[in-house]
């Protein structure tokens, strides 16, 4: 049986987001002239101030394009469905953001990301731009502590891209902001929980076989495999598991601070996130840790995959700061913006 969505074609499916995106958020978002799939802040991009592109494949919203406005990124490059954009699109956010200091990229850690941006960046640099990368690694359940090099970026991109573009509009300079990127990345954790599969607009099957009473840890936003599959349990049980793992590779001192996401995979409502938050309190509040920062709800999707992810950011007094600074993003507003 195929799956049920609100769609045209399959294979228009991105761009027709994209349109649909661009009409929602005109006061944020511009499409470049001839490089459709690469959006850029409206306000944001300045002489003199560190460029920030990030992107990945679709099916994430609000990642990445979300994320893109004054405070948090300049540019993101859109690819395909869980696809890598091509290097044109990310040569054009790049040459589109560049304020004459040096353009940042910064996005997670899959083999297509990589290779693409990393040809990018070569072609930029023909043009006498100086690009640097960071990717981030926040998902623990994806290697062990000594291969983190391996881990992929899922939902903790969200922390580390606002330190980094927060950075970026304090008019840091390129080597203070490729420190605070790689610090927000090392200091981010994520585990997550896949209950269903999701399904592609081209075939609108699922993308993987989860059974009814099952659930499977640390399953990617890609659906590629987690660390253990099982029945379905409580989710005071299911947050234990997450939570602890995250805390015994953390290993936070009482009276520290952390940002925490509570991030639904697609399908995952409010109520049974909120649900989630409650419990992460508890035990944050038993292990003598502050919540600086909450956020509930829908960053980084996997199309309308069910199950959910837990983010812990541990702040030091810098990250703070970052994290506080004000943005404003088609799907993203924080600090003075909210005012």
């Amino acid at each position: 049986m195929k799956t049920k969505k609100l769609i045209n074609e399959g294979a228009a499916a991105v761009d027709e987001m994209l349109a649909g995106i661009l009409a929602a958020h005109p006061r944020h978002l511009r499409a470049l002239e001839g490089s459709p799939r690469s959006i850029v802040a409206k306000h944001g991009p300045r002489p003199g101030k560190v460029g920030m592109v990030i992107g990945g494949g679709s099916g994430h919203e609000p990642s990445f394009l979300g994320f893109v406005g004054k405070g948090l990124a300049d540019a993101a490059a859109i690819g395909n469905v869980f696809a890598s954009p091509p290097p044109d699109p990310i040569i054009e956010c790049a040459k589109a953001v560049d304020g004459g200091v040096g353009v940042l990229f910064l996005y997670g850690n899959y083999a297509g990301d990589v290779m693409n941006f990393d040809m990018a960046a070569e072609m930029v640099a023909m043009d006498d731009v100086e690009v640097r990368t960071v990717v981030t690694t926040d998902d623990i359940a994806s290697a062990p502590p000594e291969q983190k090099e391996r881990r992929r970026g899922v939902a903790g991109n969200v922390f580390v891209f606002k330190a980094a573009g927060a950075a970026c509009d304090m008019m840091y300079g390129f080597d203070e902001v490729e420190r605070v990127a790689r610090w927000a990345n090392e200091r981010t954790f994520t585990m997550g929980v896949a209950l269903s599969p999701c399904s592609l607009p081209q075939t609108r099957k699922p993308n993987f076989e989860l059974g009814a009473d099952e659930m499977e840890i640390g399953m990617g936003i890609h659906g590629e495999p987690g660390v253990a599959r099982g029945p379905l349990k409580p989710a005071d049980e299911v947050t234990s598991e997450l939570v602890g793992k995250i805390l015994h590779e953390m290993k936070p001192a009482r009276g520290d601070r952390v940002a925490v996401l509570i991030n639904s995979l697609g399908s995952t409502p409010l109520m049974e996130l909120y649900i989630l938050m409650r419990k992460v309190k508890m035990m944050l509040d038993e292990a003598g840790l502050v919540i600086h920062l909450s956020l509930v709800g829908n960053y980084c999707t996997s199309l309308e995959m069910a199950g959910a992810s837990i983010t812990l950011m541990h702040l030091d007094d810098e990250l703070q700061r970052l994290i506080d600074h004000p943005c404003d993003c088609a799907m993203f507003r924080s600090g003075e913006a909210l005012q």
